[in-house]
């Protein structure tokens, strides 16, 4: 038996005024896309915006559906109309942000289990991606989608096609 350890490094910032201002464009990006949110079930709404290798932002709203869990979450409407639109392009960085009742969240939002899956075909796919987590008083980023998820299903290597 071995006994290992895993750790993570990211950055903290007080204030999203510490991005840069490429970063600082998409969190506010992310943040309009609060708007395009629909989420009459849980008043949880959260934006995502991408930029891609060509320097495009897409940006997009979680959307909720009375069958739940027939919704999606805002990461992988983004992700999924990035690589429709563009699918020669790379996501290079992702942000992401939720406001509720109105307000944004303090705190940064996490993706979910299953959008930090979808990320990581499109970084295993594509190249890295960075992932920006803005809250109104702590904004997170990662240089990574490993380090969000650094077990996640990848294994598919080794399969032959």
């Amino acid at each position: 038996m071995v006994d290992k350890q895993l750790i993570i490094s990211y950055k903290q910032y007080d204030s999203v005024t510490e991005l840069s201002a490429e970063d600082r464009e998409l969190a506010a990006k992310a943040l309009e896309a609060t708007d395009y949110s629909y989420a009459p079930y849980s008043s949880f709404h959260v934006g995502a915006a991408a930029r891609l290798s060509n320097g495009e932002i897409v940006n997009a709203g979680n959307q909720e559906n009375s069958a739940f869990p027939s919704g999606l979450c805002a990461e992988r409407v983004t992700c999924f109309y990035a690589h429709s639109h563009y699918p020669k392009e790379r996501i290079v960085a992702l942000a992401i942000t939720a406001v509720q009742n109105g307000v944004q969240c303090e705190l940064p939002t996490y993706p979910c289990g299953a959008c930090r899956q979808v990320l990581n075909d499109f970084e295993h796919e594509k190249g890295r991606i960075r992932v920006i987590l803005y809250g109104s008083k702590s904004t997170e980023a990662f240089d990574s989608v490993k380090s969000l998820l650094p077990f996640a299903f990848d294994n598919w290597d080794g399969i032959k096609r």
